[in-house]
């Protein structure tokens, strides 16, 4: 029990870091204008849930702790949908109805589609 917890504590220190790595490095491309960082994050740790969940299930079969490692622990500290839940309410707050509703359809479509994905490609493994 004490080793998963210590599993995912570090690998949620891993997520995280990737995570303000990657949002950082993505509005060197893109305005701050629009929450694209934590958009890429989601869709990035949604697909990469569907395909290593697909490999650890029903193509490698992996010890449980790996699987706590991965999923809870590093995803889990990259994802952002808390971020992406108060990114929303503000822009919300600022009156910008249309961008609020953009991000949580953006968001919540790409993130089912690369989850999909993610198992599509997974299975072909």
């Amino acid at each position: 029990m004490i080793k998963n917890y210590l599993l995912v504590f570090t690998g949620g220190g891993i997520g995280a870091s990737a995570r303000y790595y990657l949002s950082g490095a993505v509005y060197r491309f893109l305005p701050a204008d629009f929450p694209y960082g934590n958009l890429i994050v989601n869709i990035t740790g949604c697909f990469t849930i569907g395909l290593l969940m697909t490999l650890m299930e029903e193509r490698f079969l992996t010890e449980p702790s790996l699987r706590v490692f991965l999923t809870i622990g590093i995803l889990g500290g990259f994802t952002t949908f808390s971020s992406f839940s108060y990114e929303t309410v503000a822009l919300l707050r600022d009156a910008e109805v249309l961008r609020a509703s953009l991000n949580v359809a953006a968001s919540v479509l790409g993130c089912l589609s690369a989850t999909t994905l993610g198992l599509i490609i997974g299975r072909l493994f």
